[in-house]
């Protein structure tokens, strides 16, 4: 679904129709906010939301820059600093759905993120941002993928949308086919749905912050 902000910008929500089983009707999964650029913006919202999966170049809001990281969150979450300055940015990897910390595999994700990029000169390019105020960036270090690589090593799952496999689907077939990582597993629960069955992985800590559960 897309809502109208101001002008210049459009909100997608993008339904969960997996819950449609369950209740009969689809709820919203997540929703993402960018500003339209010209080459948009005589697209209809549904082709604009494909544009938005499959890599679109060009949104009005994209940028690129060099960043360090200050913070894994978690296996598809980090925080960088621009290197040439400016407040820290939180991003998330575009395409791509790593396991829940406090989730099966959590952990090691996290772990394998920050073995990629920790240290390291990242080339950021942001693509939008979600309504959790993260950008949706692709990374690369060394002009490699850093979402593909969390992909093949089977730390993340390639997003999917609709009847889509998603940008790594490719990767995500020989992960599979290698029991590389989550996917040594018998049948390892996506993300998605155990976010359904459990909720958010952190609780009020009473003092304005979150802690794990």
């Amino acid at each position: 679904m897309r809502q109208s902000l101001n002008k210049g910008w459009i909100r997608v929500l993008v339904p969960d129709f997996g819950s449609a089983f369950a209740t009969g009707a689809p709820a919203v999964n997540e929703s993402f906010t960018w500003r339209v650029g010209p080459c948009l913006s005589r697209y209809s919202g549904l082709l604009a939301l494909g544009l938005m999966f499959f890599g679109a170049t060009c949104l009005a809001a994209s940028e690129s820059y060099s960043a360090k990281v200050t913070r894994v969150s978690d296996g598809d979450t980090l925080w960088v600093q621009p290197i040439l300055g400016g407040a820290p940015r939180k991003l998330r990897l575009h395409g791509v759905d790593a396991p829940e910390i406090c989730q099966s595999g959590g952990m090691a994700a996290r772990e394998a993120l920050r073995a990629l990029v920790d240290q390291r000169t990242l080339r950021v390019r942001v693509k939008f941002q979600d309504d959790y105020g993260r950008g949706l960036a692709q990374i690369e270090v060394d002009g490699q993928d850093v979402a593909a690589k969390m992909v093949l090593a089977g730390q993340a799952w390639s997003y999917r949308w609709r009847r889509s496999l998603g940008p790594y689907a490719r990767q995500e077939a020989r992960a599979r086919k290698a029991k590389a990582g989550l996917f040594a597993a018998p049948a390892p629960e996506p993300p998605a749905d155990f976010r359904r069955r459990n909720g958010s992985c952190y609780l009020p800590d009473g003092q304005g912050g979150f802690k794990l559960k």
